[in-house]
């Protein structure tokens, strides 16, 4: 598997893309089972959101691993899957809770766009094995990230555990908004996630700050 960093602007001289990512790619290239997401968009997350546009990190566990679902930002899908992937439905029920909205279809990147970096804390699965990459070292990028955005204050939203614990030690410094929940998934949404609010709580913090809101709703415009 041949993982292109050529686009990640800023993020590439963070130590893992020397340290880690060959020992990572190797093992990609030894796996027998279809990876997803497809090559060019492992680290389209970081493609879209550089540092100085980071103003919200929404942090998940790994790419959905329904083929034809993960475009490598984490619980975003393109705008013709139907029905959404479950646990995005569920954000989109918590969001009408919220906002009293949603949008139109599975595709996140105007969020991107905005300075939501939408991170998993491991970036590749085996098809149909969700965790099935989560010993793989991923990690350790997420963790780098994470430690880089800490430098000034910003918006967390750590869903799941696995989120919390990869964020957990990288995350420093007290003037974040760091809102810690259950992961959306059908398994968990209603142990903590639905209820939540984190649309509505982020952009407050935003406008706290001094920031514009985040437009979490309409693509068009974004």
């Amino acid at each position: 598997m041949t993982l292109s960093v050529r686009h990640i602007g800023a993020w590439g001289d963070l130590p893992f893309f020397a340290q880690d990512l060959p020992r990572i790619a190797a093992a990609l290239d030894a796996e027998e089972r279809d990876v997803l997401p497809a090559e060019r968009d492992v680290f389209a997350a970081l493609e879209l959101t550089q540092p100085d546009q980071t103003r919200v990190v929404i942090l998940g566990q790994d790419p959905y691993p329904t083929p034809g679902h993960a475009h490598g930002l984490a619980f975003s899908a393109e705008a013709d899957v139907r029905p959404l992937p479950r646990s995005l439905g569920n954000i989109y029920k918590e969001m009408e809770a919220d906002l009293g909205a949603a949008p139109p279809n599975a595709d996140l990147r105007f969020w991107a766009r905005q300075g939501v970096l939408l991170l998993n804390a491991v970036l590749t699965v085996p098809a149909g094995e969700a965790h099935g990459h989560k010993s793989l070292g991923w990690q350790a990028l997420t963790r780098q990230v994470i430690a880089r955005l800490s430098s000034i204050p910003r918006a967390f939203l750590l869903w799941g555990k696995p989120a919390q614990a990869t964020a957990a030690g990288a995350l420093t410094g007290t003037d974040h908004f760091i809102l810690e929940t259950a992961h959306p998934s059908p398994l968990s949404a209603r142990k903590g996630f639905f209820g939540s609010r984190p649309f509505s709580r982020t952009n407050s913090w935003l406008q706290a700050q001094g920031h514009s809101p985040i437009n979490w709703t309409s693509p068009e415009a974004a």
